[in-house]
């Protein structure tokens, strides 16, 4: 098959799907919507189905682990299902008297989402719950990795769609391998575009011409100040680390410790699984070989990862992660960036201050606009790091990867992909959620007349400097 045929394709599947949705919105209801949506859900929490998918997505991509990612399909999409359960996607949404504005919820169209193969379920699976939610068709992109995991999830979700009696054509894939042309012609004629995953999507995402939702990198660096827990936040820097072989772009990439608790946090760290190791430049040249990150390294169980390495011998036989000792931060400090595996950089910092500092001077090389963590007693320093830092969360005293995304003992939105403001390169601030695959038209009626004089505007402002 030529490129012209592929494009021809894309084309095709789309001009489906802008048709299925057509359909879907004019006979819609918000019970039309929420069954829809529960059968996809449905689709990838059924144990059987779920345990099925996080095989071959461990099978099919080499990365990750399956009960990990049988917990990710499990909990992220739960989580989703309660967030959407009460919220009104069809029909009139809102309706003020004060205001004269009447609010109805309509669809955006047909999506177009591309997806990565570090989550080739769970983030198809959230995306596809959204738009129907909301009313609208969807057409999936996955990378090659993640096509295998992607049409068996279609093939579960169509499966529900016939129990139902509905349209298949709404949640479709390109067809046949991925290509980055098929990529760019889904880009190109969807009505939104949601990119998870690389960079360089996410550019081509936002020069397409269509709206886009992308998310930005994730580099999440964590402080751990002298007022903190130290077992239980080595416990759940271990836990969110080793989630998934680090899969997640919330997984900690640095640890930034405070000089006054040190080694007390080392020792802390090494009982939970996280051996300090001060060979920098050993690990440096096994994790880049040759300038890229080594596959035997990436998203890896830890026996493996601690082979490939060449530190099998030298850290205890229980080690779960490596923290790597370094100060050095920037493009020739690759240990400064992240490395999807299980291998933190670890930072001695002077003070709080010198940590906030160590955390930005991170955040300008890679991560910006994502997440930091915090783990202390003290939540000023939270709303500190709030202020100084260029970060759209910043999570306090829990297992970071867990809690980004959402979960169920925090308010965040349930997702798996994390927009991260300006800072980032990216359109939203939020979680990207439901909200974000609905638009409003809005009934604009007369009210009374509320205009200000102009001295109530400015008279402060003329106290204080004159008129």
């Amino acid at each position: 098959m030529n490129a012209h045929d592929d494009l021809a394709e894309v084309d095709a599947v789309v001009a489906k799907a802008r048709t299925a949705q057509r359909a879907y919105e004019a006979g819609g209801s918000q019970q039309r919507y929420d069954r829809a949506a529960q059968a996809a859900a449905w689709a990838i929490m059924e144990p059987s189905r779920n345990r099925h998918l996080a095989e071959l997505a461990v099978e099919t991509t080499g990365l990750g682990n399956v009960p990990d990612k049988i917990t990710k399909n499990h909990r992220k999409t739960l989580g989703l299902m309660r967030d959407i359960a009460d919220e009104k996607t069809f029909g009139v949404i809102s309706d003020d008297t004060d205001t004269g504005i009447t609010k109805i919820a309509r669809p955006i169209g047909v999506i177009g989402a591309v997806v990565p193969s570090t989550n080739p379920a769970a983030t198809p699976a959230n995306n596809i719950i959204n738009a129907l939610k909301c009313g609208n068709a969807i057409v999936l992109s996955p990378s090659p990795k993640g096509v295998p995991a992607c049409e068996v999830l279609l093939g579960y979700i169509h499966a529900e769609f016939d129990k139902l009696g509905e349209d298949k054509t709404l949640v479709q894939m390109v067809p046949g391998k991925g290509s980055k042309e098929k990529t760019q012609r889904l880009l190109e004629i969807s009505d939104m575009i949601v990119v998870t995953g690389s960079q360089n999507n996410v550019k081509r995402a936002y020069t397409s011409g269509t709206p886009a939702l992308a998310v930005g990198a994730g580099n999440v660096t964590v402080i751990v100040d002298e007022t903190a827990d130290l077992d239980a936040a080595a416990e759940k820097i271990t836990a969110s680390k080793t989630f998934d072989n680090a899969t997640s772009c919330s997984s900690e990439n640095a640890i930034v410790v405070v000089d006054a608790i040190y080694d007390e946090f080392l020792t802390a760290l090494a009982k939970a699984g996280g051996a300090r190791v001060k060979d920098e430049a050993q690990i440096v040249a096994k994790l880049w070989p040759d300038g890229h990150l080594n596959r035997s390294v990436i998203a890896q169980d830890a026996d493996k990862m601690l082979a490939a390495l060449g530190m099998a011998d030298a850290v205890p036989a229980d080690t779960k992660f490596l923290a790597v000792e370094t100060s050095g931060i920037g493009p020739d400090h690759p240990l400064s960036g992240e490395k999807l595996s299980r291998v933190a950089a670890l930072y001695r910092a002077t003070d709080f201050d010198d940590a906030i500092a160590t955390t930005a001077k991170i955040l300008a090389h890679q991560g910006a606009g994502h997440s930091v963590g915090l783990h202390s007693a003290n939540d000023d320093r939270a709303i500190a790091l709030g202020h100084a830092l260029p970060t759209c969360r910043v999570i306090v005293n829990q297992a970071h990867c867990f809690a980004t995304g959402g979960a169920f003992n925090n308010g965040m939105p349930f997702s798996l992909s994390m927009g991260c403001g300006s800072w980032g390169g990216n359109s939203i601030d939020d979680n990207l959620h439901w909200k974000h695959f609905m638009q409003t038209a809005k009934i604009i009626r007369e009210i009374p007349a509320r205009e200000p004089a102009v001295k109530d505007i400015f008279a402060d402002y003329w106290a204080d400097v004159g008129a």
